[in-house]
C-alpha cells in the first residue's frame, strides 16, 4: 500500500530536502500506528518562519509564527478511523486525510533549543500534525492531550527517535 504524501518545498535546500526524506518516512509508519490501512493523501508544504505566520493569519487570525499547522479534511475522531467518513480523491481512491505546514527554520531553532536533532524534531512534527488529521487534540489538560502525547510517543518509538 502507498500512501500519497504530497511534499511542497519552499526552498530547495539541503535542510528541506532532509525534511522531506523524514516525514515521508514518519508518515506511513505513523499512519501504520494508528490503523490507517488504507492509501491515504497527505499534502505538506514546508516553509520559512514567515511563510508560516502569512498562512496562520490567513487561515486562523493568528499573527505569529508557528512550527506546524493542521488543516484536516474531515472530522474524525481518534481512535475511531473510518474511511466511510472521508473525503476520497475519485481518481485514485486515496483517502483525502488533510495538509500540514511545517516551518523548517522553526524545527532547526527548536531542534537546537529541546537538544533532540534535527531529525527527531521535524519528524515529531510530522506525526503530531497526521494526529490532528486523524482528530486528535490537545487543547484541554486533560485525557486527550494524554492521549495524543501516547500516541506521539509511540510513534517516535517506532521510528527510533525518542528523545
Amino acid at each position: 500500500m502507498r500512501h500519497s504524501i504530497d511534499v511542497q518545498l519552499e526552498s530547495e535546500t539541503i535542510l528541506y530536502r532532509r525534511a522531506t526524506r523524514l516525514i515521508k518516512k514518519a508518515l506511513p509508519v505513523a499512519l501504520r500506528a494508528r490503523g490507517v490501512n488504507l492509501p491515504c493523501q497527505i499534502d505538506v508544504l514546508l516553509t520559512d518562519n514567515e511563510g508560516i505566520r502569512v498562512i496562520n493569519l490567513d487561515r486562523r487570525g493568528v499573527d505569529k509564527v508557528t512550527d506546524v499547522l493542521s488543516f484536516p479534511y474531515n472530522n474524525l475522531r481518534e481512535d475511531e478511523f473510518d474511511p466511510n467518513d472521508c473525503e476520497i480523491d475519485p481518481e485514485t481512491g486515496n483517502v483525502l486525510l488533510g495538509s500540514m505546514v511545517l516551518s523548517v527554520p522553526r524545527c532547526e531553532s527548536q531542534a537546537e533549543e529541546y537538544g533532540t536533532g534535527f531529525a527527531r524534531e521535524i519528524s515529531y512534527l510530522a506525526v503530531h500534525s497526521l494526529l490532528h488529521l486523524l482528530g486528535y487534540d490537545h487543547l484541554d489538560e486533560g485525557e486527550r492531550k494524554r492521549l495524543m502525547r501516547q500516541r506521539e510517543k509511540a510513534n517516535m518509538g517506532k521510528l527510533r527517535l525518542l528523545k
